[in-house]
């Protein structure tokens, strides 16, 4: 073991992509967006389909 301490090499790469955040928030609320508006789609149909599958002859 030594006992020279050695300068750590640092990327400055890792700043920079932290610095771009608001992009990935944006895609994040428009998946979320797409993800409600598919759920309330697929909701819908399954009520029709219930709705059409209900007997009203009773």
């Amino acid at each position: 073991m030594s006992s020279d301490k050695e300068p750590l090499d640092v990327d400055d790469d890792i700043a920079a992509e932290t610095e771009d955040t608001e992009p990935v928030v944006e895609v994040a609320k428009t998946n979320l967006s797409k993800r409600r508006t598919i759920d309330n789609l697929l909701e819908e149909r399954r009520l029709q389909k219930q709705l059409a599958d209900y007997d009203f002859d009773d």
